[in-house]
């Protein structure tokens, strides 16, 4: 299934990622804010239990989450813009990496690195990563998780092309997607159009 967020502050935040005047620090904060609003939608049903506290006026039994948080899984490098925002909502969170670049000759996923917590099999798995293009690194990543043992996964991702949805749907059907905009196609290089550019060059100030 894919979720499209339609909350009014993440599309007008999306339209200031898509500017191409918008600077490399307006960027990486207005990424940090709509990573605040698509992790907010994302956990939306992540299970809660109940544990004592004691408030200013009176004890009584509080919502919390139910252990063990999901980890939060960076596909290097443009994940990392999304992070600190998820880090926000879900600060409890390990964080994993997968190392994997699109080669640009023939648009397929290279794995370099992956690092997780030992114990993300018990725990569920959120990958980061802005763009969903070809659908090709989605795979790669998923296909990586599912290898480490890791059975409960969500996607989320600020663009998606309909090309990458349908890649990613037919590898792994029981991965649900969350996004902020599914936009027209991919160009003849893999970029998303109308898209924003490259996600990773624009939080890094790369270009």
């Amino acid at each position: 299934m894919t979720h499209i967020v339609e909350h009014p502050l993440a599309q007008v935040k999306l339209t200031q990622l898509r500017r191409v005047e918008t600077t490399t620090p307006v960027f990486r904060r207005t990424m940090r804010e709509l990573a605040v609003l698509l992790a907010v939608e994302v956990t939306r049903d992540l299970p809660i239990t109940r544990t004592p506290i004691t408030t200013p006026v009176s004890p009584m039994m509080a919502p919390v989450l139910a252990a063990p948080v999901p980890c939060l899984v960076s596909v290097l490098r443009a994940g990392e813009g999304l992070v600190e925002g998820f880090l926000d909502i879900i600060a409890d969170a390990p964080i994993a990496h997968i190392g994997a670049y699109r080669d640009h000759t023939t648009l397929e996923a290279v794995e370099y690195y992956f690092k997780a917590p030992a114990d993300i099999t018990q725990r569920g798995a959120i990958v980061l990563d802005p763009m969903l293009a070809t659908g090709n690194t989605a795979v790669a990543a998923v296909s990586r998780l599912k290898k480490a043992g890791v059975r409960n996964i969500r996607f989320a991702s600020i663009l998606a092309a309909p090309e990458g949805i349908r890649t990613l749907k037919a590898a792994h059907p029981d991965v649900a997607v969350w996004t902020v905009s599914v936009d027209e196609s991919l160009n003849e290089n893999g970029y998303i159009v109308p898209g924003l550019g490259d996600a990773g060059d624009r939080t890094f100030g790369t270009l």
